[in-house]
């Protein structure tokens, strides 16, 4: 029964290779985007399930303020 839906559809075979090459062009902007980022961006953000919040000062200057 769907092969004969697939079938009576008029140019089905393009439909994979459009699909293929939107699928590319995404990807590529995707690359091209995180390329461009901020790199201090990305420093903070990867360093963000880490933080707890805090500030955290030197053990040096913690003693000095005291």
């Amino acid at each position: 029964m769907y092969k004969d839906v697939l079938r009576t559809i008029e140019n089905v075979q393009i439909w994979p290779l459009i699909s293929l090459i939107i699928f590319f062009l995404f990807f590529i902007g995707v690359v091209i985007y995180l390329l461009k980022m901020d790199k201090n961006f990305i420093k903070k953000m990867k360093e963000l399930p880490m933080d707890d919040g805090t500030i955290s000062q030197p053990v040096s200057e913690i003693k000095r303020n005291n």
